[in-house]
């Protein structure tokens, strides 16, 4: 064919079409298409639309084909194909490659398959005439309706004739299990009033056990808190001590070792008195515990009385008993706080409990009794200590006082000695000043010469040489007397150093042996405490 035939001939068939749609008339249907078509609507507005390539010199003529919308309710949606209507098949699976002009669609399951019609080819603008060829149901559709409801029936008919059997077989069971259950009832209360019982027995054995514990542990702590009462009379001695001690004069105010001891005395004395403090306070603390525990029990065995009351007179109970009735909803009320397990638990654990801070108690009870035999030792050992270190004190005060007297007879004899050496030396000068003076006449005697008598003999060199030596030994005995004075006046200081030493050191042992070892002859408490447990 002609290309320029064909181009005519598919102008002349677009122009048809949009005629076609353009028609105003609303009560006119086209034929064989129904008003759910999609191009039924009016023409969309504000839409841009895109056309088709210009095939001839009339691009007017051509518009796009599905420019006439459907409203809000009927409007197709975006996936489906052209000329389709959105009545029934908008969930129908669309292949975006498949051509405009396809008659029919790949169908949805092979069930609803017409392979007779798929060489059929529908011309576009007749495409509402295509719903025909696609049924609400196929045959296997109404196939499996049908096998459905026999089988419904079967199964009605089946559970109907199975009620039947088993009401009259409940009704025989039920008596049975009726009386099977009020016996079993019956049989678990025996065994539960045999639990409590027990139980209640192990809990009241239990309790005389904390009761004696307390008591025990309530005179550890108070034979305890009497020895911290006793620790102030050594605490107040080695006070005493060391203010006595502070009285000490000048140099024997020395940080020594008796003082070191008492120091120490003090803060072992202290460190003993806070080590009693807590071990008081941890009893005080565990007689809480012990307390509490005991609590626990007693109220505990008092809950179990009053259940194994009640349950002994549900275990009484028969149905010819006086005093049966109903009480609606009181199967509905279910007010238990625990389960057999988490009972027996409960009060395992009390006993557990009180066991334990009963084993608490006793160590308690070991803590103090050695706490009071380890404070007493310590205490102990270092009075002695002290009373060893003030003993070597007074010694060696005693020693020292005893050379210092030596010294200072020895100081006041060398005194003697040096004042005696001091007028030796004054006369040895006092002697030097009558030859000097004859010496010196001489010379100026022999300045008188006249004339070259006025000789440089020998006689003239002697004389000076006499007058220089007597100087020299008249400057060498001075140098010395100076000496002499001096030592006189270190001996006269260390005389007096000597003697204010001497009062210093009895002072000393005035203190160390009248004032604190008169203290110390005793020890103010008991060494060593009795056996608690």
């Amino acid at each position: 064919m002609d290309p320029s035939m064909l181009t005519l001939k598919t102008n002349n068939c677009a122009l048809g079409i949009n005629q076609l749609y353009t028609m105003k008339e609303p009560a006119m249907e086209y034929l064989g298409h129904t008003q759910t078509a999609t191009y039924m609507t009016g023409p969309r507005m504000n839409t841009h639309t895109s056309f088709l390539p210009a095939i001839s010199t009339m691009q007017s003529s051509y518009k796009a084909y599905d420019t006439y919308p459907a409203p809000s309710p009927l409007r197709r949606s975006l996936t489906t194909l052209p000329w389709r209507p959105g009545t029934y098949y908008q969930t129908a699976r669309v292949n975006p490659s498949s051509a405009l002009t396809k008659s029919m669609p790949d169908p949805l399951s092979h069930r609803t398959t017409l392979s007779e019609l798929d060489g059929v080819q529908v011309p576009p603008v007749f495409a509402a005439a295509r719903n025909a060829l696609y049924t609400r149901y196929t045959p296997n559709d109404w196939m499996s309706s049908n096998q459905t409801n026999y089988l419904s029936s079967d199964n009605v008919r089946s559970g109907a004739e199975r009620l039947r059997f088993d009401t009259v077989r409940l009704c025989r069971e039920t008596d049975d299990k009726t009386r099977r259950a009020q016996s079993d009832v019956g049989k678990r209360l025996g065994e539960r009033l045999g639990d409590i019982q027990f139980w209640k027995t192990e809990v009241n054995h239990e309790t005389d056990n904390m009761i004696a514990e307390t008591n025990a542990l309530q005179e550890a702590k108070r034979v305890l808190e009497k020895a911290l009462q006793e620790t102030e009379n050594p605490l107040h001695i080695s006070q005493e001590c060391l203010y006595n001690r502070e009285k000490r004069q000048a140099i024997d105010l020395v940080h020594d070792n008796p003082e070191r001891e008492l120091i120490r005395e003090v803060d072992i004395i202290k460190r003993c008195q806070d080590r009693m403090r807590n071990v008081i306070d941890k009893s005080n603390v565990q007689l809480s515990l012990n307390r509490a525990a005991q609590h626990e029990l007693e109220k505990d065995a008092g809950d179990k009385f009053i259940a194994q009351g009640l349950d002994d007179t549900c275990h009484q109970l028969r149905n010819s008993s006086r005093g049966i009735a109903y009480h609606n909803g009181v199967d509905r009320i279910d007010n238990t706080v625990s389960v057999p397990e988490t009972w027996a638990k409960f009060s395992n654990d009390n006993i557990q409990r009180s066991q334990s801070e009963r084993a608490a108690s006793k160590q308690m009870r070991n803590d103090i009794e050695s706490c009071l035999n380890s404070c007493a030792n310590e205490m102990w050992q270092e009075w002695n200590s002290v009373n060893v270190a003030l003993t070597q004190r007074i010694q060696e005060s005693t020693d020292a006082r005893n050379k210092l007297q030596t010294h200072l007879s020895k100081v006041l004899q060398e005194i003697f000695d040096m004042e005696k050496n001091i007028a030796l030396l004054k006369k040895s000068i006092h002697d030097k000043e009558a030859p000097m003076q004859v010496a010196h006449t001489r010379l100026d005697t022999r300045t008188r010469r006249p004339n070259v008598e006025l000789c440089r003999d020998p006689v003239q060199h002697r004389l000076v040489e006499e007058c220089g030596e007597i100087t020299e030994t008249v400057e060498y005995l001075q140098a010395k007397l100076r000496q002499s004075e001096n030592a006189l006046q270190e001996l006269l200081h260390t005389k007096s150093s000597l003697e204010q030493d001497l009062a210093i050191k009895n002072n000393s042992i005035f203190i160390d042996r009248e004032k604190c070892m008169g203290m110390r002859k005793t020890f103010p408490m008991s060494p060593r405490v009795v056996s608690l447990v």
